[in-house]
């Protein structure tokens, strides 16, 4: 499938929207009364329309199964998806899979792409990463306390790790360990795939986020790995290569969750909309009729916009010049984004009153598991330290003096 003019991604993007508007926001129903597991059968079955109608994983190249999409054209189907809460998994481009089959795909032998990578890109397994951990700063992922050492032909793991999205149900994990203690800050770090089923491996809890645990794909996982022992072809990449791999994951994962939000404000937007047009304060009287609501509206308008351009921007950047030439634009996203998500969010619910803050619609939903954005892949703050850093260079400011 050619995919080569804004015309055909146009197309593309309106089959998806189609697709999510009828195959999966019935489903959010489901999920959202009775949960993950309730609503799983009908997914599986809207995940096959999804490979039938030759539109699964948009964001993997052909030879995986997926459409091939450079990252700015799958930027924009990412914001399709990103409306329904069920869009990037029908279509199995979802976090935390997405970016591990990313570094799969560039750093698995062959016999762990037959064992871990086909499987993952077919949607017949799931996965999940291991790296942030309780007792250290997850802004500083250089420091580590989960240790990997080599006895004899194996490595045995240790350690305890938290925020494990998706490892309820997963196949396997990709844990980062501490290899080589005594190496430099950025290469003591490993990359190890670790089946769940190992002895060593254990999930102690899922998580309560916002009260809510989870199950399944939609959940954060407590995990302790101990004395958990692996072949040393369970290795991904070489010895040193943990740090680097995760950060290729990130510049084209931030691009990848900053347009999922985008879709989501257009979603938050859409009944924000719906809901002051049509909701009466008073016979004859619409919402819509108060100022106050159409500021609202024209401010979430104009962020939406704004922070989607810069998004695409940065997407287009790293399509031509590669991730390195985007790193100022991709943390300027990264807050950007997520705090404009939060504002049309917030103004969303507020617009509905009393069932905004209920699952009568997807907002209140939207607003607990994405809180987050602010936080995950990087808090606000550091992200705004690198651009304004970047920025005060040019006035001969330098953080090392």
């Amino acid at each position: 499938m050619d995919f080569s003019t804004p015309a055909a991604i146009g197309e593309l993007c309106g089959r998806i929207r189609r697709l999510v508007e009828d195959e999966l926001f019935p489903l959010e129903r489901v999920f959202l009364d009775r949960g993950w597991g309730a609503v799983v059968p009908a997914l599986e079955l809207a995940r096959e329309r999804v490979k039938a109608a030759g539109l699964w994983a948009p964001q993997l190249p052909s030879e995986l199964g997926g459409l091939g999409l450079a990252l700015r054209d799958f930027a924009l189907v990412a914001r399709e998806l990103g409306r329904s809460l069920l869009g990037h998994y029908a279509f199995n481009c979802q976090a935390p899979d997405a970016g591990n089959l990313e570094i799969l795909h560039e750093h698995a032998t062959p016999e762990q792409r037959e064992r871990w990578l086909r499987p993952l890109a077919d949607g017949r397994i799931r996965s999940c990463f291991a790296m942030t951990e309780p007792e250290h700063a997850g802004s500083n992922p250089v420091w580590l306390g989960t240790r990997a050492r080599r006895d004899g032909e194996d490595w045995v793991i240790d350690g305890h790790k938290w925020f494990c999205s998706s490892a309820d149900g997963a196949a396997f994990s990709v844990v980062m360990a501490v290899s080589d203690p005594g190496a430099a800050p950025h290469r003591r770090a490993s990359m190890f795939l670790v089946p769940t089923d190992n002895p060593g491996f254990r999930i102690e809890r899922n998580l309560q986020v916002m009260g809510h645990a989870g199950e399944g794909w939609m959940s954060h996982a407590e995990v302790r790995l101990e004395e958990c022992r692996v072949p040393a072809d369970a290795l991904l990449g070489t010895p040193g290569d943990g740090f680097t791999m995760a950060q290729s994951r990130l510049a084209p994962g931030r691009i990848h969750h900053c347009m999922r939000w985008i879709g989501i404000c257009d979603r938050a937007f859409e009944l924000l909309c719906r809901h002051a047009a049509t909701r009466e304060l008073a016979p004859g009287e619409p919402l819509a009729d108060r100022q106050l609501v159409q500021a609202w509206i024209a401010d979430s308008r104009a962020e939406i916009d704004a922070a989607a351009l810069l998004v695409m921007r940065a997407a287009w950047t790293i399509d031509v010049e590669g991730a390195r030439a985007a790193r100022e634009q991709i943390s300027l996203i990264k807050f950007h984004a997520a705090r404009t998500l939060g504002r049309v969010l917030d103004r969303a619910i507020q617009a509905h009153g009393g069932v905004g803050v209920t699952d009568d619609t997807p907002l209140a939903f939207f607003w607990r598991s994405e809180r987050a954005a602010r936080i995950y892949d990087g808090p606000d703050e550091v992200h705004q330290g690198v651009v304004a850093r970047a920025a005060l260079r040019a006035y001969g400011y330098d953080r090392r003096k």
